[in-house]
């Protein structure tokens, strides 16, 4: 029985957390030339909430826009987005949400957050690199810079919620 309700569990929070990095790419705030978006906080969440097991979401929610369903932003889907300045953060959402929760099952929250904001933005950069033919300091500027403040709110926040869900579950 144990193990009938930990897939429960599994598959519930892979669609739960699925939807909300889709809902999280349709909030956004268009201000620089990639937009500002909640999918990573939904990306960090899901890893302090499913540990390992967030990547099942990530894959779900990028597996499902790339076989057409509009669940990128602004309704986007598609191959096509990810050669687009958003396809590296889309890339690097899946390292970023194992690796983040390998770390929040070990308790270390702040390695955990930070370490996913680390891996997403380096994989945009890499990706805006390639994909835009920019230099470096370029695709740090147009993909990192400007988002540094809300990827430490963020990142705060997923660390407050793995604390907080962890005093519950205790």
């Amino acid at each position: 029985m144990y193990g009938d309700e930990t897939r429960a569990k599994t598959v519930l929070y892979t669609a739960l957390f699925a939807a909300l990095i889709a809902v999280g790419g349709w909030i956004s705030l268009p201000v620089f030339a990639v937009p500002f978006t909640l999918q990573s906080l939904f990306v960090i969440l899901a890893s302090c909430v499913m540990h390992k097991k967030a990547v099942y979401p990530v894959l779900l929610y990028v597996g499902a826009g790339l076989l057409g369903l509009p669940v990128f932003h602004n309704g986007l889907s598609g191959i096509g987005v990810l050669f687009g300045p958003t396809g590296g953060f889309l890339l690097g959402f899946i390292p970023a949400a194992f690796i983040a929760g390998v770390l929040f099952a070990k308790e270390k929250d702040i390695a955990a957050a930070v370490s996913a904001v680390l891996i997403y933005d380096a994989a945009a950069v890499l990706w805006f690199m390639l994909t835009a033919s920019a230099s470096f300091p370029a695709a740090f500027i147009a993909c990192v810079l400007p988002y540094l403040a809300g990827d430490a709110v963020k990142a705060a926040a997923a660390v407050l919620a793995a604390r907080r869900l962890r005093r519950m579950h205790d």
